[in-house]
């Protein structure tokens, strides 16, 4: 794609340092320029099961792919702010990407998307128990998330981890919010 999309540069949080990752094998780094052409395949492959049933050659399939992620970037960038844009790494392999969104009561997870081989090694799990901690850290009351309807899996996991589901689900997704455990002994009003 000829036309360069940037990532905003921000100063990230302190909450973004939360240890536990490497434990896992994982990692995270801002993500920069030079990391667009592994997130435009990741973002291509994320497609690849919907468009196989298009009759579109494959170099079509993939300029449309190029051009949607170019637009959801552009939207992310302009609307998320501020925001986090990670790359995952797993064994030292880039394997997903992690956009995260905060305001001071929620930490929104924008997108989290792995890359096929990746799924089932519980990187997902990992991730999410890594964002809740960082949630804590951050004072914040809620996570949050949007989820694909038929997304089974992911919302399976969400589930698992205590994510659920609450009005503010658009179209085909679900909003799915994880809240503060309340400390031990502490009572509701």
């Amino acid at each position: 794609m000829a036309e360069a999309l940037a990532f905003p540069s921000l100063a990230q949080p302190a909450w973004l340092e939360t240890p536990g990752l490497s434990r896992s094998g994982l990692g995270l780094r801002a993500a920069g320029e030079s990391d667009l052409p592994f997130l435009r395949d990741l973002y291509a492959e994320s497609r690849a099961a919907e468009l196989a049933h298009v009759p579109w050659p494959a170099p079509v399939k993939r300029t449309f792919c190029d051009s949607q992620f170019a637009l959801q970037h552009r939207h992310y960038v302009a609307h998320c702010v501020p925001a986090a844009f990670l790359v995952v790494l797993f064994e030292g392999r880039f394997v997903g990407r992690l956009y995260l969104h905060w305001t001071p009561d929620d930490l929104h997870i924008i997108d989290i998307l792995l890359g096929a081989a990746t799924r089932g090694r519980g990187v997902g799990s990992a991730l999410l128990r890594w964002i809740q901690t960082a949630a804590l850290g951050a004072g914040v009351d809620t996570l949050s998330l949007h989820v694909e309807r038929h997304n089974g899996g992911a919302y399976r996991l969400y589930r698992r981890l205590g994510f659920r589901e609450e009005e503010g689900g658009h179209g085909g997704h679900r909003h799915m919010v994880w809240r503060r455990p309340l400390a031990a002994g502490a009572s509701v009003s």
